[in-house]
């Protein structure tokens, strides 16, 4: 379906990923929004309908000057002069698994009112807390108001088919919220909106906003403030620009580790042999195993991973006295194709498992070798996933995460707007307080910015 939303833009549907074709796109801004990555995430069921995240893509086209010219749909999708501008991925979905941004009280508060909060839509990389675009783009296109506004035109087009109580765009750039927020009204009259529904006429989507809600990660930075924010020569350089009792701790952890007869190693892309990928997925499935789960990601994934993305792979590896793999930690990490932009290059920590306990090994094997990987590779940030109040005194500073929700029953619109106001202020102090534990020294303590950090 292609639907025509001004005199420039326009949107169409999409099941299948054919619309890969039609342009010549800009290389994504982090791994995960690869052609590659979601390529390895559909051929090996983590994603689609049994997963219970059903992909619809939104394709915006620029309209061609003659458009009144063309007298159908089926015209203008075939004719020659459309241009791709950009794609957004939806995902209809009856549950909140592989998200980790939590709406859970928002579908309590539906339950009680007897309301259906499921489906629900979500744009995000699944399984995947790390922020990025959420739209690919074609070369030569920015992202601004009127491509956002035809993808929500979209997106309220999906809502009203499945009917879908919501839309959730999880870890997006900060850009992408101001342009979203900015491009929908911030205030609307919820009682004339239901007072016309209560009388059969429906209230045009587009009167509902964009709500914001910001949460917190954290990121390590590779560069020395004292020396004119250089990157770190060596782990020991960043070491010295922590508090004296920081670095005692994290040399004691690190000995700790050693003391062990403990070993660690890192392989990069091919270097990555099938027996190691066996390892680590048994290292990965014995984290889920504990706590009675199953993984969202099978050995298949990882593999596809292997044959198309080696360049952007990292796997650190424990072994003990007798040479065996006793853990593994696989990291993702951007290269100069990539990222061109060298001020932004940075490595994701992602997957991590261990056969056993081992004391500070999670610290060595998930932190330490990920910091000494990005100092040796010249990348500027080490973005170590989701949660975690420990990496703090690691030297990760804290920063903003942003997500964008869309609520399509005004009935709900002030009170979730209203926690979502709230959530932002909590989130702001709460990352203040974080600040003030970091571990740096006086000259190497960055600035706090309540809108970034």
């Amino acid at each position: 379906m292609i639907v025509i939303m001004n005199m420039n833009l326009e949107y169409a549907l999409m099941n299948d990923t054919s619309w890969q074709n039609q342009a010549d796109w800009q290389t994504p801004d982090t791994p995960f929004m690869s052609f590659a990555f979601w390529q390895a995430l559909a051929d090996t069921g983590a994603i689609g309908e049994e997963a219970g995240w059903l992909p619809i893509f939104i394709l915006v086209h620029r309209v061609a000057d003659n458009e009144d010219s063309i007298d159908s749909a089926a015209d203008r999708a075939a004719d020659t002069a459309l241009q791709p501008v950009a794609v957004m991925p939806v995902f209809i979905k009856g549950h909140h698994r592989g998200e980790f941004v939590f709406d859970h009280a928002w579908a309590e508060a539906y339950a009680r009112y007897g309301v259906d909060y499921y489906p629900r839509l979500v744009t995000s990389v699944p399984y995947t807390p790390i922020t990025g675009q959420r739209l690919w783009l074609a070369k030569g296109e920015t992202l601004n108001e009127s491509i956002i506004k035809t993808a929500i035109a979209g997106i309220d087009d999906i809502a009203q088919q499945v009917g879908a109580s919501s839309w959730h765009g999880l870890f997006v750039t900060p850009e992408l919220a101001a342009v979203a927020t900015a491009a929908m009204p911030t205030d609307i009259d919820v009682a004339l909106i239901i007072a016309a529904q209560d009388n059969g006429i429906e209230s045009p989507p587009i009167d509902l906003p964009i709500l914001e809600r910001q949460g917190c990660q954290f990121l390590w930075q590779n560069k020395d403030l004292l020396k004119d924010s250089q990157p770190f020569a060596d782990f020991e350089a960043f070491l010295t620009t922590l508090k004296a009792k920081k670095r005692k701790t994290i040399r004691a952890e690190r000995r700790k580790v050693a003391e062990q007869g403990i070993t660690c190693q890192r392989k990069c892309g091919d270097a990555i042999t099938d027996e190691d990928w066996k390892a680590f997925y048994h290292c990965y499935v014995m984290t889920y195993a504990v706590r009675g789960q199953h993984p969202y990601l099978t050995i298949d994934f990882f593999m596809a991973l292997a044959q198309d993305m080696s360049e952007h792979l990292m796997l650190a590896q424990a072994l003990d006295q007798n040479g065996d793999i006793i853990a593994s930690s696989l990291f993702l990490y951007d290269t100069p194709e990539n990222d061109s932009v060298s001020d932004t290059t940075t490595l994701y920590g992602r997957y991590w498992g261990a056969l056993g306990e081992y004391d500070s090994l999670h610290f060595e094997l998930c932190y330490y070798q990920g910091i000494e990987f990005a100092i040796e590779q010249g990348l500027r940030y080490f973005d170590p996933g989701t949660q975690g109040e420990h990496k703090l005194i690691r030297g990760f500073i804290p920063t903003t995460t942003h997500s964008l929700h869309r609520i399509y029953d005004p009935r709900f619109v002030p009170a979730i707007s209203d926690f979502c106001t709230q959530d932002r202020l909590h989130m702001t102090q709460y990352r203040q307080q974080a600040f003030e534990s970091l571990p740096f020294n006086a000259d190497n303590m960055p600035d706090f910015d309540a809108t970034n950090f």
